[in-house]
């Protein structure tokens, strides 16, 4: 059984996943994250402008990765003087467990 906390935690950490994806640019790069894993900033920052014609500054981008850290979605290491991204998708696995039924278990009236 779940205590207060630990349901308004959940539910917490849910609101900030659904903030991040709210976004479309926050969306656009966690398709790049997914097609080509541990980017730079620079790097990020170049596929959204020749793919997507997002012109948007470095400050910009940082701040939606921020983002995306705080929801848990994406997660930095740094290496030397780079910082590489990486998405991680097991908050998402958490959130469709929320409200996924094990097979042959109907609803309740």
């Amino acid at each position: 059984m779940l205590g207060k906390y630990t349901l308004a935690y959940s539910v917490g950490v849910a609101d900030e996943i659904f903030k991040a994806l709210a976004d479309p640019t926050r969306r656009k790069i966690l398709d790049e994250l997914t097609e080509r894993p541990g980017q730079t900033l620079f790097e990020i920052c170049s596929r959204l402008s020749m793919k997507h014609q997002l012109g948007m500054s470095r400050q910009a981008v940082s701040q939606h990765l921020a983002v995306l850290e705080a929801a848990g979605l994406v997660e930095s290491r740094r290496e030397g003087r780079y910082k590489f991204h990486d998405l991680n998708t097991a908050p998402l696995k958490r959130i469709a467990e929320r409200w996924t039924r094990p097979d042959g278990q109907e609803s309740r009236p």
